[in-house]
C-alpha cells in the first residue's frame, strides 16, 4: 500500500475507533468522526469504504448523510435519553467535583439542542403514496 493510501487508511481507522467510543461517551461526536473516517476510507481502500457503508452500526450514519434525509425520530429520542442517563450517572460518580456538576448539564443541554435541531427523517412507511391518494 502506498504511503498516501496507508496514511488515509490509518487515519480512517483511528477516526472510526474514536467515533465508536463516542457512541458510549456523550461528549465525543460520533457522526462527524464516522463521516470523516468514511472520507478517509474512500481515499485509501474500496474494500474499507464498502465495509463501513454496509456496516450495521455505522452504515446508517453514512446513508443519512449521503441522502440528506435526516435522522430518524427514534434515533433522536434514544440519543437524548442515553445522553442524559450517562450524564446523570457521571454527575453521581463525580459528585465531589463541583465544576463537573455545572459543566456536564451545560454540555448536555447543548448536545440536546443540537440533536433536536437536526433534520428529522420522515417515515415513508406512514405516508400514503400519491397513487393511493388519487384512488381514494
Amino acid at each position: 500500500m502506498e504511503t498516501k493510501r496507508l496514511f488515509f487508511f490509518s487515519l480512517g481507522a483511528t477516526l472510526l475507533g474514536v467515533g465508536a467510543v463516542g457512541v458510549v461517551v456523550p461528549v465525543l461526536p460520533t457522526t462527524p468522526l464516522v463521516l470523516a473516517s468514511f472520507f478517509c476510507f474512500t481515499k485509501s481502500s474500496k474494500r474499507a469504504e464498502r465495509w463501513i457503508s454496509r456496516n450495521r452500526y455505522f452504515g446508517s450514519y453514512i446513508e443519512n448523510y449521503q441522502t440528506k434525509q435526516g435522522v430518524p425520530l427514534d434515533v433522536k429520542i434514544k440519543s437524548v435519553a442515553f445522553l442524559w442517563i450517562t450524564l446523570i450517572i457521571s454527575c453521581y460518580i463525580f459528585q465531589d467535583r463541583s465544576y463537573l456538576l455545572i459543566l456536564l448539564p451545560l454540555v448536555g443541554f447543548a448536545v440536546t439542542i443540537h440533536i433536536l435541531l437536526l433534520k428529522t427523517k420522515s417515515d415513508e412507511n406512514q405516508s400514503i403514496p400519491e397513487k393511493q391518494i388519487s384512488s381514494l
